[in-house]
């Protein structure tokens, strides 16, 4: 297998591992009763990687898979909360009662055995 090969592979593989990480933090989320809105999101500022309606509440999700939970939330950056933000008002601006529409952050965390970790209402300064 040559240098290439072996990126594709884990590149392949990290793709994968991302899909899984995401239905099963989708799975969790409509284990409480929640809608499912969008998987993988794309606007014009990013991409959300999960979207929920939650009683009320509109909820934005990044997902992060880590062999365990800590080193998953290291991999979160404010760059990101701030792009999950942006695309945030994108989404909204479609939604009926526009930017009055309630809105929540979360950050899901997966380790290496498929367990989650939700952190609600997240906010990085």
């Amino acid at each position: 297998m040559t240098a290439m090969d072996g990126r594709v592979c884990r590149g392949r593989t990290n793709y994968l591992n991302g899909l899984s990480a995401e239905d099963s933090v989708a799975r969790a989320y409509a284990a409480t009763g929640a809608e499912v809105q969008h998987h993988r999101w794309r606007g014009i500022s990013g991409e959300v990687d999960l979207i929920v309606r939650q009683g009320p509440d509109l909820v934005f999700i990044e997902v992060k898979r880590a062999k365990d939970f800590a080193r998953a939330a290291q991999r979160i950056t404010r760059q990101q909360m701030q792009r999950i933000q942006r695309a945030a008002t994108e989404y909204i601006a479609g939604e009926p009662d526009g930017l009055l529409t309630q809105i929540r952050f979360d950050v899901a965390l997966v380790d290496a055995h498929g367990e989650t970790d939700i952190l609600e209402n997240v906010v990085l300064h």
